[in-house]
Formats: C-alpha cells, structure tokens, sequence
C-alpha cells in the first residue's frame, strides 16, 4: 500500500511538470494594468520608468500558476509604483503583497514568494493646489537672530511638543512634524519609502490616516497630508529656520518617538557643525549631541526660539563612537517645500509667511517670466530648475532659454525638454491648467 502511494505522488509529480514545461509562456503569464484619472501619468516601478497610464505590462507566472501572478527569490522587497503628473500629487502604490513562505507538500521551506495584489491599479491623482493648501512659516536670515527671543526650555517643549507627531507604517515607525495648519507633515523618506499611507498619532492620543503625497529619496525628505477635518481648529505647526541662522554651539533640543513605550520624547545637546557631507548624502548637515535613535528620524532639531532647523536624520553606530548625529537642514525642507508653495524659498533673505493657493500668480521678482509663443491670460506659470544649472530649454521643440527660469505657457498639453552637454535628456509632457502654478526640479543623469 505504502509503495502504491508513493508512485501515486511521483507521477502527480512528474505530469505537473510536464504540464508546466508544455504550457505555452503567455498561458502563465499575467496582465498588470495601471490606469490613472486623469490619464498620461508618468509610471515608474521600483524607480524605473515604464511608460505612461493606461499602462499594461505582462509579467509570467513565477512558481505557481494562481489566480495572482507569483514572484520568487528574484524579489527582495514590495514592488512599488510610483504614478506622476504635472500639476497633480504623486502616487506611490505597492503592488505586491508579502514575503509568504514556499512550503512543499512534505513541509519543506523553498524560500518566499511575494504576490501581486491586484491585476488592475486604478489610481485618483490629487491637484496640487488641494493637497498642499495652508500657510508656512519660516524665519530667514535676513531677520537679526538677537532680535528674536529665546525660551526656557520647559516653555521650548511646551510650545514645540503639539505639533510632534508619531507615524506608523506596516514594519516602520518614525517621526514628523506639521508645517501647516492644514495637515501637512514633513519627515524622512525613509520613513515613508514603500508606505501609501502611514498612521499619524497625535501627542493627544488622536490617530489619523495620513496619505504620502511626496519622496524625495536622494534628500530624504518626504511630506505625509492628513484631513484638516479631522479636527476642529487648525493643526499646531512649527516654523522653520534658515540653516545660514544657524550658530555653532547654540542649544538645541530633538523631539521624537525611539520606541512604542517612548512616544514623544525629548533630547537635548547643541550644535557640533554644520556643512555638506558626501558621507552623508546631498544637502545640508546640522550635526548635534542630542541622542538621535531609530525612532527619532524625521522629528524636528529646534533652536531655543522655537524654530525647526533640521529634520532628525541618522546618527553614526561604530564601536568607540558616541554622541554623533545629524539633521538634514531646514533649508533642504524649504527647497522641497518651495516646489508647492512658491512664495518660499530658502535663498529668500526676507521674513515670509507663504500661503497656497496664493492670492495672485505672478512669478517671483528675481526670476522674469518669459511668455509662451500665445500665452494669454489664462495661462498657467510653470517654474523650471535643474542640475546642474543651465540645461537649455525646448517647449514644443523651440528654444526658449536655459534653467532656471520662469515661462508662462497656454492651457493644453506642452513637450519640454532639458539638454545639457553629457547629459541624457530630461523629457516631459505637461498638461497646462488655466491660471495654475507649477514647480519642475530635474536632474539630468549623465549619459551613458
């Protein structure tokens, strides 16, 4: 009997791999199809891009052939899309669910396995001008440090602590702050990288949805929005500082969340130095003595006036190492927020308070804006930027001038493209809304 079952099993065995290696190849495979409203999002997966929505892309079956498309040792870590277009919030969606373990009929472990979650993604993408809404606030150079007041620190803590906020992800947690009224709350990419949404826990015990409407990963900065009608008044926010007011020496403190069991609190030390650092990454390093821990990334580094200078970052682990870490820059975050709110600007040397939508779209003074071939009234104002500076600008195949600057261009869909001696071409297609004001950053790769 017990031989029996044993062939039994081997020739279940041999006639499923006989019908796995005679089944034609597009039998096992399956259709991802990503579709956006509105539609000619940009599509990049896993930070390639892949083309445009209505996006369709045939993947094979992997190890099994399910009512979902399985894929083995060959992915370490959730598929991510992420869906873009001017004027619009970008989206990132994770497509795969997993790891799940690869067990045999006889218990044997074969590695995991991710799952795609769907076979259609239908994604709503979200106007600029109403996710980031409300107004920033920023203290720049420009305003004489000795003028503005210092406090005790239990009144530092007071006044800052509010607008702290815990964020949980599926495996992660962190840290971030409000910068506006309205909800919206900067913290690191890497908190945020891979999450749709994170839940964002107030120091008063409210929890809240709050949706990933931007990453930058090269800067590690990230921005999560939450309803403002989730409350009743306006959400406490901090305002932020120009890092060129930053003194060496000076007291700071870092309010963040190192664990379940220590959500909120606080650290203090001063500033060691700041500077750029390639071990680091881009931009600008506050590096300070205030116990920075896992937890603690993406929280707020205040001065003793109550101002954001930098958002908690990394500290260095190394054996006979301690008490080095380091805040990404509150001019890095001015630079990323600039990009929403045109009206701030870390370079600016004057005191601003920024609202969006702003009141009147005219382009900043120190950067005239050249008119499109018939751009009227109802033109929108599209502020480009690059790096390096100077790539030449081509709108609909004419040359109009180099990075930066500003163009106001009619409604309807534009062509630009960036070149720049050894450097790939930086190519996008813009949908032009009436009146509407949107800010492009490009970095041109280096061609191949």
């Amino acid at each position: 009997m017990g031989g029996l079952l044993m062939a039994s099993r081997s020739r279940l065995r041999f006639y499923t791999l006989l019908l796995f290696l005679t089944c034609p190849a597009d039998a096992l495979a399956d259709r991802l199809r990503i579709t956006s409203n509105p539609p000619g999002a940009t599509v990049e997966i896993d930070g390639v891009a892949m083309g445009a929505t209505p996006f369709e892309k045939e993947y094979p079956g992997g190890y099994f052939h399910k009512t979902r498309t399985s894929f083995g040792a060959r992915l370490e870590h959730p598929m991510v899309a992420r869906i873009s277009l001017a004027g619009y919030t970008t989206k990132d969606v994770i497509l795969t669910e997993g790891p799940m373990e690869w067990v045999s009929l006889y218990g044997r472990s074969h590695g995991d396995y991710w799952l795609l979650k769907s076979s259609h993604f239908q994604v709503d993408l979200q106007p600029v001008t109403e996710t980031f809404t409300g107004e920033i606030s920023a203290e720049f150079s420009g305003a004489s440090v000795d003028l503005r007041p210092e406090l005790s620190r239990e009144e530092l803590i007071r006044r800052s602590k509010p607008a702290v906020v815990c964020l949980k992800g599926l495996g992660k947690m962190g840290s971030g702050f409000f910068v506006t009224g309205t909800g919206v709350i900067a913290t690191n990419a890497h908190v945020a990288w891979g999450q749709e949404s994170l839940l964002a826990l107030l120091p008063g015990g409210q929890q809240l949805d709050g949706k990933v409407v931007y990453i930058d990963e090269d800067l590690d900065i990230a921005l999560v929005k939450v309803n403002p009608s989730a409350v009743s008044a306006e959400f406490p926010h901090l305002k932020l500082a120009d890092v060129h007011s930053v003194r060496q020496g000076e007291s700071v403190i870092a309010i963040g969340n190192p664990g379940d069991g220590l959500l909120f609190s606080v650290t203090r030390g001063i500033v060691n130095a700041i500077g750029k650092s390639s071990l680091n990454g881009p931009g600008t390093w506050v590096q300070t003595d205030a116990i920075i821990n896992p937890g603690n990334s993406g929280g707020p580094l205040i001065n003793t006036r109550g101002e954001v200078i930098g958002i908690n970052t990394l500290k260095i682990i190394k054996p006979g190492v301690h008490g080095i870490a380091f805040a990404l820059s509150s001019s890095d975050l001015l630079d990323v927020l600039h990009r929403f709110y045109p009206d701030v600007s870390a370079s600016t040397t004057e005191r601003v308070s920024a609202v969006r939508p702003a009141a009147a779209e005219e382009p900043e003074a120190d950067e005239p804006a050249i008119p499109a071939p018939e751009a009227s009234s109802g033109a929108g104002t599209i502020i480009i930027s690059s790096v390096p500076d100077g790539a030449e600008i081509f709108l609909d195949e004419k040359f109009h001038g180099n990075t930066p600057a500003t163009l106001r261009l009619p409604t309807g869909s534009h062509a630009i493209v960036l070149k720049f001696p050894g450097r790939a071409d930086w190519k996008r297609t813009l949908e032009v809304l009436k009146s509407s004001k949107v800010t492009l950053r490009a970095t041109l790769d280096r061609a191949p």
